[in-house]
Protein backbone atom coordinates (compact mmCIF):
# COMPACT_ATOMS: atom_id res chain seq x y z
CA UNK A 1 0.00 0.00 0.00
CA UNK A 2 1.41 3.71 -1.22
CA UNK A 3 2.54 5.64 2.29
CA UNK A 4 0.13 8.71 3.02
CA UNK A 5 2.00 11.99 3.32
CA UNK A 6 0.24 14.98 5.17
CA UNK A 7 1.34 18.39 4.59
CA UNK A 8 -0.48 21.22 6.22
CA UNK A 9 0.57 24.22 8.15
CA UNK A 10 -2.35 23.79 10.70
CA UNK A 11 -1.52 20.83 13.24
CA UNK A 12 -5.23 20.75 13.67
CA UNK A 13 -6.04 20.12 10.27
CA UNK A 14 -2.55 17.28 10.05
CA UNK A 15 -3.90 15.76 13.39
CA UNK A 16 -7.68 15.64 12.21
CA UNK A 17 -6.54 14.09 8.93
CA UNK A 18 -4.39 11.67 10.37
CA UNK A 19 -7.32 10.30 12.39
CA UNK A 20 -9.79 10.02 9.79
CA UNK A 21 -7.22 7.80 7.28
CA UNK A 22 -6.80 5.78 10.65
CA UNK A 23 -10.26 5.38 11.24
CA UNK A 24 -11.21 4.54 7.76
CA UNK A 25 -7.79 1.51 7.64
CA UNK A 26 -5.13 3.85 6.10
CA UNK A 27 -1.71 4.49 7.65
CA UNK A 28 -0.29 8.03 7.61
CA UNK A 29 3.44 7.35 6.93
CA UNK A 30 4.31 11.26 8.14
CA UNK A 31 2.85 14.32 8.79
CA UNK A 32 4.63 17.43 7.65
CA UNK A 33 4.41 21.60 8.46
CA UNK A 34 6.88 22.83 5.73
CA UNK A 35 8.10 21.75 2.01
CA UNK A 36 11.38 20.54 3.58
CA UNK A 37 10.03 18.52 5.76
CA UNK A 38 7.74 17.13 2.97
CA UNK A 39 10.63 16.69 0.86
CA UNK A 40 12.41 14.69 3.32
CA UNK A 41 9.57 12.53 3.76
CA UNK A 42 9.19 11.70 0.24
CA UNK A 43 13.04 10.85 0.58
CA UNK A 44 12.36 8.57 3.13
CA UNK A 45 9.85 6.27 1.31
CA UNK A 46 9.85 4.79 -2.10
CA UNK A 47 6.54 6.21 -3.10
CA UNK A 48 3.62 8.15 -1.20
CA UNK A 49 0.33 10.02 -1.83
CA UNK A 50 0.88 13.72 -0.50
CA UNK A 51 -2.18 15.39 0.91
CA UNK A 52 -1.36 19.02 0.81
CA UNK A 53 -4.45 20.62 3.16
CA UNK A 54 -4.85 24.29 2.26
CA UNK A 55 -1.52 26.52 1.54
CA UNK A 56 2.03 25.89 2.61
CA UNK A 57 4.28 28.56 2.41
CA UNK A 58 6.94 28.12 -0.73
CA UNK A 59 5.39 24.94 -1.08
CA UNK A 60 3.50 24.64 -4.28
CA UNK A 61 1.89 20.99 -5.13
CA UNK A 62 2.84 21.11 -8.85
CA UNK A 63 6.66 21.94 -7.98
CA UNK A 64 6.38 18.94 -5.64
CA UNK A 65 4.87 16.77 -8.79
CA UNK A 66 7.35 18.08 -11.00
CA UNK A 67 10.46 17.01 -8.61
CA UNK A 68 8.82 13.33 -7.69
CA UNK A 69 6.44 12.33 -10.62
CA UNK A 70 7.41 8.93 -10.96
CA UNK A 71 6.53 8.63 -7.34
CA UNK A 72 3.88 10.52 -5.60
CA UNK A 73 0.33 11.10 -6.30
CA UNK A 74 -0.73 14.50 -5.14
CA UNK A 75 -4.39 15.47 -3.41
CA UNK A 76 -4.90 18.89 -2.58
CA UNK A 77 -7.67 19.38 -0.25
CA UNK A 78 -8.07 24.01 -0.35
CA UNK A 79 -10.40 26.55 -1.00
CA UNK A 80 -11.45 27.23 -4.58
CA UNK A 81 -8.79 29.80 -5.44
CA UNK A 82 -5.99 28.01 -4.32
CA UNK A 83 -7.37 24.96 -6.42
CA UNK A 84 -7.64 27.27 -8.93
CA UNK A 85 -4.06 28.42 -8.85
CA UNK A 86 -2.97 24.76 -9.27
CA UNK A 87 -1.76 24.13 -13.17
CA UNK A 88 -1.43 20.65 -13.29
CA UNK A 89 -4.45 19.07 -14.02
CA UNK A 90 -2.10 15.23 -12.67
CA UNK A 91 -3.25 16.80 -9.46
CA UNK A 92 -6.25 15.65 -7.64
CA UNK A 93 -8.47 18.27 -6.43
CA UNK A 94 -11.02 18.67 -3.41
CA UNK A 95 -12.96 21.76 -2.46
CA UNK A 96 -13.26 22.91 1.00
CA UNK A 97 -15.11 22.15 2.77
CA UNK A 98 -14.72 17.77 1.69
CA UNK A 99 -16.56 15.80 3.85
CA UNK A 100 -14.89 12.70 5.03
CA UNK A 101 -16.55 10.40 2.71
CA UNK A 102 -15.16 12.66 0.24
CA UNK A 103 -11.82 12.61 1.54
CA UNK A 104 -11.56 8.73 2.24
CA UNK A 105 -12.95 8.04 -1.54
CA UNK A 106 -9.87 9.99 -2.78
CA UNK A 107 -7.62 9.11 -0.70
CA UNK A 108 -8.57 5.32 -1.94
CA UNK A 109 -9.24 6.31 -5.40
CA UNK A 110 -5.12 7.50 -5.91
CA UNK A 111 -4.21 4.12 -3.77
CA UNK A 112 -5.33 2.30 -6.83
CA UNK A 113 -4.21 4.40 -8.92
CA UNK A 114 -0.26 4.80 -7.50
CA UNK A 115 -0.86 0.40 -7.09
CA UNK A 116 -1.56 0.40 -10.73
CA UNK A 117 0.86 2.64 -12.52
CA UNK A 118 3.68 2.49 -10.09
CA UNK A 119 6.28 -0.04 -11.45
CA UNK A 120 6.63 -3.04 -9.61
CA UNK A 121 10.16 -4.41 -8.76
CA UNK A 122 10.29 -7.94 -8.05
CA UNK A 123 12.78 -10.85 -7.87
CA UNK A 124 16.18 -10.22 -9.23
CA UNK A 125 15.14 -6.42 -10.24
CA UNK A 126 14.49 -5.88 -6.33
CA UNK A 127 17.64 -7.69 -5.86
CA UNK A 128 19.84 -5.45 -8.34
CA UNK A 129 18.82 -2.11 -6.97
CA UNK A 130 19.16 -3.78 -3.56
CA UNK A 131 23.22 -4.29 -4.21
CA UNK A 132 23.48 -1.10 -5.78
CA UNK A 133 22.14 0.72 -2.61
CA UNK A 134 24.87 -1.45 -0.84
CA UNK A 135 27.64 -0.57 -2.69
CA UNK A 136 26.73 3.15 -2.69
CA UNK A 137 26.22 2.68 1.19
CA UNK A 138 29.87 1.20 1.17
CA UNK A 139 31.99 3.33 -0.94
CA UNK A 140 29.92 6.72 -0.56
CA UNK A 141 29.19 6.08 3.52
CA UNK A 142 25.66 6.94 2.94
CA UNK A 143 22.78 5.25 4.68
CA UNK A 144 20.00 3.05 3.15
CA UNK A 145 17.72 6.26 2.67
CA UNK A 146 20.46 8.40 1.43
CA UNK A 147 21.32 6.00 -1.18
CA UNK A 148 17.93 4.76 -2.30
CA UNK A 149 17.40 8.18 -2.66
CA UNK A 150 20.66 8.91 -4.96
CA UNK A 151 19.67 6.12 -7.12
CA UNK A 152 16.48 7.68 -7.27
CA UNK A 153 17.59 10.82 -8.11
CA UNK A 154 19.54 10.22 -10.53
CA UNK A 155 17.16 7.95 -12.72
CA UNK A 156 15.10 10.76 -12.90
CA UNK A 157 17.19 13.18 -13.32
CA UNK A 158 18.78 10.75 -16.73
CA UNK A 159 15.27 9.36 -17.83
CA UNK A 160 16.15 6.12 -16.69
CA UNK A 161 14.79 3.29 -14.78
CA UNK A 162 16.24 3.03 -11.40
CA UNK A 163 16.99 -0.92 -11.76
CA UNK A 164 19.15 0.21 -14.74
CA UNK A 165 21.11 2.72 -13.47
CA UNK A 166 21.45 0.42 -10.41
CA UNK A 167 22.96 -2.44 -12.94
CA UNK A 168 25.16 0.44 -14.20
CA UNK A 169 26.96 1.09 -10.69
CA UNK A 170 26.93 -3.46 -9.63
CA UNK A 171 28.96 -2.94 -13.58
CA UNK A 172 31.12 -0.87 -12.53
CA UNK A 173 32.00 -1.52 -9.03
CA UNK A 174 32.19 -5.06 -10.34
CA UNK A 175 35.05 -3.58 -13.09
CA UNK A 176 37.19 -2.12 -9.51
CA UNK A 177 36.63 -5.20 -7.70
CA UNK A 178 38.54 -7.23 -10.54
CA UNK A 179 41.52 -4.28 -11.29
Amino acid sequence: MARIVIISQSETSRTQLSGLLASSGFQVFRTCSSESELRRAISDCEDCIVVMIGSVPDCKPDDILWDYKSSVHVLLIARPPILDNCESPEIFKLAMPASGQAVTGAIEMLTQLHQMLLPKRRGESRDIVEQAKAVLMKQKGLTEPEAHRALQQYAMNHGMKMTDFAARILKSAGKEESS
